[in-house]
């Protein structure tokens, strides 16, 4: 079985459905995501989980840790989501959109493996001093 390390992955998907208010909002999907990939066929391991980084609608992954691939891609003011991944002789594409807190799309590594992917944005909370 071809081992695609999960930023690889990460990069191919990226996508779901935009809410109206977050939509055409400068930084609306400015944060951290966390993305789940399955592989529905081809040669990949069944399931990845990775995060990526949105800042103005610039796609990178989000720790230095994954930095096996390079991830390059957009999310436009809409939410959709257009993603290119290679590492070494490996390279994919993502698609798909993001709505206010969550998304959805495909993603396919060259002809080696393809599946569907999902993404949910990490909240953090800081506390404040009064």
């Amino acid at each position: 079985m071809l081992k695609l390390t999960p930023i690889v992955l990460v990069g191919l998907l990226s996508g779901a459905t935009v809410s109206p208010v977050a939509a055409g909002e400068p930084g609306a999907f400015n944060g951290t995501w966390a993305v789940d990939l399955v592989t529905e066929s081809g040669l990949c391991d069944a399931r990845y989980t990775t995060a990526i980084a949105i800042r103005d609608g610039q796609v990178r992954t989000a720790s230095a840790k994954e930095s096996g691939a390079r991830v390059t891609g957009q999310v436009g003011p809409d939410g959709t989501v257009g993603l290119n991944v290679s590492n070494g002789a490996a390279s994919g594409a993502a698609s798909g959109r993001l709505q206010a807190a969550g998304g959805a799309g495909t993603w396919k590594v060259s002809a080696l493996c393809s599946g569907r992917w999902t993404a949910r944005r990490n909240t953090t909370h800081t506390a404040q001093a009064e």
